[in-house]
């Protein structure tokens, strides 16, 4: 069970709303939701267009949900599973911190330093405005890239850890980007938990 007095911090970036919680899931816990999630979700693999050109999407995904809606981006459609016991366990603990009802869940399997998810903005117009977007991190940790769409000097970067919670708000992703980028090193895998409110 997630610790209500889970370390926070809160990045103090301008024109964001953006809290991490290193310990938000104790570690056997996390190692048994990785442990889950890889083998019992149905994990695909969308061919993504970038610049007119159709390539394999460097990761496998999934989505769950509870309202029925599709999920709409980068010209992929993917219609929601019904939520696992195992998510809504989860969504219920982020719940308690985000104050936000989420009705989606976007899964991300990155299955080394190959895969990866470039510069983009959880912004698509069915997430309505200034939507909340919470990330669990499950296995291999990975840096998170933050960019200022307007001031190219606004830069930061996070390590996103095993266990980890992710919470970004406000006008986040109206103004920033964000990217987890390839790495050259060897590592292992990542499941990435990624719940919102599809409106």
């Amino acid at each position: 069970m997630a610790s209500l007095f889970s370390e926070e911090i809160t990045l103090n970036l301008p024109d964001s709303d953006v809290r991490y919680f290193p310990n938000f899931l104790p570690s056997e816990e996390a190692n048994a939701y990785f442990k889950t999630f890889k083998e019992t979700v149905p994990w695909q693999q969308d061919d993504i267009k970038v610049f007119g050109k159709v390539y394999a999407q460097p990761r496998l995904t999934a989505l769950y949900g509870n309202n029925g809606k599709s999920y709409s981006y980068s010209n992929i459609t993917m219609q929601p599973h019904v939520f696992s016991e195992t998510l809504l366990t989860i969504k219920h603990q982020i719940e308690t911190i985000a104050l936000v009802d989420f009705t989606t869940c976007l899964l991300n399997l990155y299955r080394d330093g190959k895969d990866s998810n470039g510069w983009h903005a959880d912004d698509e117009k069915e997430l309505g405005k200034n939507p909340v977007i919470a990330s669990i991190t499950l296995g291999q940790e990975r840096f998170f890239h933050l960019k200022h769409k307007e001031n190219k000097l606004l830069k930061h970067k996070i390590l996103l850890e095993h266990g980890s919670l992710l919470l970004m708000q406000g006008e986040t992703q109206h103004r920033w980007l964000h990217q987890i980028p390839k790495t050259a090193k060897p590592i292992g895998e990542r499941i990435n938990l990624t719940f919102r409110v599809i409106v």
